[in-house]
């Protein structure tokens, strides 16, 4: 990525990511961590709906089609869709660390248009760990998988505790996710939101 910033590039001493020996199996669907998360919920009439999978080592692949509720130039995506779909694919990676944690910064290329009714395909990677932070990179290419870059980012994750949600989150929200009789939705609920 060109320009990237200092707060970006990991440290010296930083290390390289290992997965978590319970993170899902390769190929294996992630699922929406919350039903009503912008990025991969189904609670979301106009959301991305997008859908990741585990990747070998800690990668994550996803796509979600552009619809038009998602413009922002007459038939084109909105670059804060854009960023979305990488911020929510790049989010992903944690569930692989299986480490809560929540976007820090991210800086985003945007590259090509990307054509409302395009199904956008997205590859993310941890790159290294250092202490509480988390480092990563992304893209996102139109056409399939090998197609041509529409867009990609660097990202920088912190591990939080749970309570930073419950601290800062809208009590009714987070009561019910709380509640929820499901183990794996009941952690993944506080995955990867600011």
């Amino acid at each position: 990525m060109s320009g990237t910033s200092a707060a970006l590039e990991p440290p010296a001493g930083a290390q390289k990511p290992v997965r978590h020996p319970d993170a899902p199996a390769p190929g294996e669907l992630l699922g929406a961590h919350y039903e009503h998360c912008f990025g991969c919920g189904d609670g979301q009439a106009h959301g991305l709906h997008l859908q990741a999978r585990a990747g070998e080592g800690v990668t994550v692949t996803a796509e979600f089609t552009v619809q038009p509720a998602h413009q922002g130039a007459p038939g084109l995506a909105h670059g804060g869709v854009l960023a979305s779909a990488l911020d929510e694919t790049l989010g992903s990676l944690n569930w692989l660390l299986r480490t809560i944690a929540v976007t820090g910064r991210l800086e985003t290329d945007f590259v090509r248009p990307v054509p409302v009714g395009t199904t956008l395909h997205l590859e993310a990677e941890v790159t290294a760990v250092a202490r509480r932070k988390i480092y990563s990179t992304a893209t996102g290419r139109i056409g399939g998988p090998d197609g041509p870059v529409a867009v990609r980012a660097d990202a920088l994750f912190i591990e939080v505790a749970v309570e930073h949600f419950v601290d800062h989150g809208r009590a009714e929200e987070i009561q019910a996710a709380m509640s929820d009789p499901d183990q794996v939705r009941r952690a993944r609920a506080f995955e990867v939101n600011p």
